[in-house]
């Protein structure tokens, strides 16, 4: 494609332009074209194999992203020379004149290529990470040059801006690891006996498909006494963080069903208006 390119003869600001003709148009889109099918190729690939490798797909699936930004910096580096002669003064020149444009009135877009540097360098979070950023919750597929993007429970797809990791406080439940810890609160009538119900979210607990339980991940199970009601928490690991809500769902079914065999009931709301009449709800 390099006969594409005309040969040079405008002057600006110092920087010597080539003629753009219509070879020019078509070698751009070309090195366009290119780089988008290299990132698809390559993005599609590394995914299938972080699939394979469960023990590895956060490592793996963070290359995503590294591809990304190698190949597109890469592709403009040749998109730049076909409109200036690869002179490396010239092209720090350019580069200069390009930068204070960003910096004039593409502020926010340098500001989420930055960002999204940092994530892949610092990693808060990882492809695969479940993470609260902003209000919104759920499990991370992408980390692109502009934006993060987020599978929600409700399965809505959120793509947040990079930038954010400079002003927002950003939590991740996994850190980068495969499992994960799911919290799982009960509340029962304060009349009815917790520690029965201890031990029925424990048999619940350490009796799902989904629990993950060693010396480096233990499990514990809580009660809490308030007013009106009593808070049986579980706090346990889960072999695969995409198992979350199905451990939640499984154990929760499972107590619920035991807690009705041994006369364990929720708590009536009634009993937790005060006579003064405003409401005590359960903690958040």
């Amino acid at each position: 494609m390099a006969d594409l390119l005309p040969n040079t003869t405008e002057s600006l600001a110092g920087l010597t332009f080539q003629d753009i003709s219509f070879g020019t148009v078509l070698y751009v889109a070309y090195v366009i074209i290119l780089a988008y099918i290299v990132v698809f190729i390559s993005s599609f690939l590394l995914r299938k194999l972080s699939e394979r490798l469960p023990t590895y797909r956060h490592p793996v699936t963070m290359l995503i992203p590294l591809v990304k930004i190698f190949v597109y910096f890469l592709a403009f580096y040749y998109i730049i020379i076909a409109f200036i002669q690869p002179n490396l003064t010239q092209l720090v020149a350019f580069f200069g004149l390009f930068g204070a444009a960003l910096g004039l009135g593409l502020k926010d877009l340098f500001a989420d290529i930055i960002g999204g540097i940092v994530i892949i360098i610092e990693k808060p979070y990882q492809i695969g990470d479940k993470i609260t950023i902003g209000e919104y919750y759920g499990e991370v597929t992408d980390i692109g040059i502009r934006s993060t993007k987020l599978v929600t429970p409700g399965d809505s797809v959120v793509s947040a801006p990079n930038y954010l990791i400079f002003s927002q406080s950003v939590s991740s439940a996994n850190a980068g690891n495969i499992s994960m810890m799911v919290i799982i609160d009960l509340f029962i009538d304060s009349r009815c006996e917790s520690g029965t119900a201890l031990k029925i979210l424990k048999e619940a607990v350490i009796s799902s498909k989904f629990v993950f339980v060693s010396e480096k991940f233990p499990f514990t199970v809580l009660v809490d006494d308030f007013p009106f009601y009593h808070r049986i928490r579980a706090k346990a690991y889960v072999n695969d963080l995409r198992d979350e809500f199905e451990f939640k769902s499984e154990v929760t079914r499972k107590a619920w069903i035991e807690f009705r065999k041994h006369g364990i009931r929720p708590p009536r709301m009634r009993d937790a208006i005060p006579e003064q009449g405003t409401l005590t709800a359960p903690p958040s």
